[in-house]
Formats: C-alpha cells, sequence, structure tokens
C-alpha cells in the first residue's frame, strides 16, 4: 500500500468516527449516515472500505 493509499484509509477511518459520534448524538438520522458514508467511499476511495462495514 502506498503512502498515499494509506492516507486515504486513514482519512476515511476518520471519516467514519466523526460520523459515528453524529449519529449517536442524535445529530443526523441512520439514513443520512449511509448517504454520507457513500460520499465518503467517493472521495477518499478507501480500498479497504468493505472491511470496516
Amino acid at each position: 500500500m502506498t503512502k498515499e493509499q494509506s492516507s486515504r484509509e486513514v482519512e476515511y477511518k476518520m471519516s467514519l468516527k466523526l460520523l459515528n459520534i453524529l449519529l449517536n448524538r442524535g445529530i443526523i438520522t441512520e439514513d443520512e449516515y449511509v448517504k454520507i458514508d457513500e460520499l465518503n467511499r467517493q472521495t477518499f476511495s478507501p480500498e479497504l472500505s468493505e472491511v470496516y462495514v
């Protein structure tokens, strides 16, 4: 895995943590979580994103 790929993985993982915080605090709904996660997958293009599910 290249340095760029590793960076994208870390950025995606951080976005998941933030999404979980927002969801747990009731700031976003589960539907919004799914939509935002899909956008994050497109943005960060993580190769391991299927593992995180």
